[in-house]
C-alpha cells in the first residue's frame, strides 16, 4: 500500500520529483513525462495532474544537458510534449464526439456538471476556435474544452488545426521559459511562486475574452 501511496504522488506531482526520477529511470522520465502530459489533456477525469509547472519544471532542468548530466535534452523534450498535447486532445475529442450531444440531456453525469459543460458549450458558440487556444493555458479548462468541442461536434478539420497551434504555443512558451529562466536564483528559491505567476498570467487571456463578452451582453439591447 505504501509503494502504491509513493507511485501516486509521484505521477501526480511529477513537476516536484522530476530531478530523482531522472536520476532513477534516465531516458525513460521522457516517457513518463509524455504520459502526465497526455492524460491531463486527453482524459477528462485527470484534470489534476500538473501541466504548466511540469513543463517549466522540465524546461529548468534541460539547462543541465542530457539524462547523462541528471537533465534532459531541450531539442527532444519539446516536440514530444507537443505530441503528447496534440495527441491527447484528439483523444479527448472523439470521446466527447462518440458520447455526442445526447451526453448533456441525461439526468445525471458523473465527475462533471451539467451546467459546465452547457457553459462552456455557450464560450465555444461565442469564440469559435480561439477558445481551443486559448484554454491551453487554463488549468482544468484545457482538460475540458476538446472534450466539450467533441460533444459539441465542432467540424474535427477545424478544430485539429486550433489544437495544433495551441498546443506548439502552450509546450513551447512553458517548457522555454523555464529553459531559459529555471536558473536564476530567484526562481530557484521561490518556484512555487513563480509556478503560481505563470498560472495566473495564463489566465488572463481568457478572462479579458470572458470580460470582453460580458460587456458586450450588457450592451446589447433587450428584446
Amino acid at each position: 500500500m505504501d509503494l502504491l501511496r509513493q507511485a501516486l504522488d509521484v505521477f501526480f506531482h511529477v513537476d516536484k520529483h522530476l530531478v530523482g526520477l531522472v536520476a532513477d529511470y534516465g531516458t525513460w522520465v521522457y516517457a513518463i513525462l509524455f504520459l502526465v502530459i497526455f492524460c491531463e489533456t486527453g482524459l477528462v477525469v485527470t484534470p489534476f495532474l500538473p501541466g504548466d509547472s511540469l513543463l517549466f519544471a522540465a524546461g529548468a532542468l534541460c539547462t543541465l544537458g542530457g539524462v547523462e548530466q541528471g537533465g534532459l535534452d531541450i531539442t527532444v523534450l519539446v516536440p514530444l510534449l507537443i505530441t503528447a498535447a496534440v495527441v491527447g486532445d484528439q483523444t479527448n475529442y472523439w470521446i466527447g464526439h462518440v458520447v455526442g450531444p445526447g451526453f448533456l440531456e441525461k439526468e445525471r453525469i458523473r465527475f462533471i456538471k451539467r451546467a459546465h459543460l452547457e457553459k462552456t458549450q455557450r464560450f465555444y458558440e461565442r469564440y469559435g476556435g480561439k477558445t481551443v487556444i486559448l484554454a491551453r493555458f487554463v488549468p482544468i479548462v484545457r482538460t475540458f474544452a476538446p472534450f466539450v468541442a467533441g460533444v459539441g461536434s465542432m467540424r474535427y478539420r477545424r478544430f485539429v488545426s486550433f489544437s495544433v497551434v495551441g498546443g506548439i504555443a502552450w509546450v513551447g512558451i512553458c517548457s522555454l521559459a523555464g529553459y531559459l529562466f529555471g536558473e536564476l536564483p530567484f526562481v530557484k528559491q521561490n518556484f512555487e511562486i513563480v509556478v503560481l505567476g505563470i498560472i495566473f498570467v495564463s489566465v488572463l487571456p481568457i478572462a479579458f475574452e470572458m470580460g470582453r463578452g460580458w460587456l458586450e451582453s450588457r450592451k446589447a439591447p433587450v428584446v
